[in-house]
């Protein structure tokens, strides 16, 4: 009886042990984006069009589901063919020497509110990073589940070496250093 019992305790173990699931980016149903002041009294808004990101999990809530997210430099989009090649050059982004921006972090529930802390690379700089994630729920379409999140947080773009500058006339800046995050993620539940 001690055998079976032994049994039944390694099964269940194992099953919660391994019960995870992953999640996979609706690149169609979801959006990268941020903006930062453009000449101090406006905000310049831009995304990023090829992207991907997988989030695994151990628990139906997300908390303490692991994510990781690419995003290529080179997809950037503001509308305006000359500013995304500034973007892209070296003053900014130099996507030739540094062709994606990441993060590999962590979704933890504070209450009934979730962070994603982990580490952010932009330039070739990897620095601690959370943002505030709004987590909207999950729902079986009947053709597989869905889950969805708006995530929103800011950086300093110095802080990752981004630091082309220009000022006007009165000396403020032409770019902003805060650059506001905010991305609308739709995930498919991995068959």
């Amino acid at each position: 009886m001690k055998k079976i019992y032994a049994v039944v305790v390694a099964l269940f173990v194992a099953a919660t042990v391994s019960a995870q699931t992953t999640w996979n980016i609706d690149k169609t149903h979801s959006k990268i984006g941020f903006s930062a002041t453009h000449m101090v009294v406006a905000e310049t808004e831009g995304t990023f069009k090829d992207f991907d990101a997988t989030l695994i999990s151990k628990a139906d809530d997300f908390n303490g589901a692991e994510v990781s997210f690419t995003a290529k430099v080179a997809s950037i989009n503001t509308e305006n063919e000359k500013r995304d090649g500034h973007l892209k050059s070296a003053d900014f982004f130099d996507a030739e020497k540094f062709p994606e921006v990441s993060f590999k972090g962590t979704l933890v529930k504070e209450g009934n509110k979730y962070k994603l802390k982990g580490d952010f690379t932009m330039k070739g700089v990897t620095k601690k990073a959370e943002f505030d994630v709004v987590y909207g729920g999950s729902i079986n379409t009947g053709r597989g589940m869905k889950a969805g999140f708006k995530l929103t947080g800011i950086i300093n773009r110095q802080d990752y070496g981004v630091n082309w500058s220009s000022t006007l006339a009165g000396g403020e800046m032409v770019v902003g250093d805060d650059v506001q995050i905010s991305c609308k993620i739709e995930l498919d539940k991995k068959a």
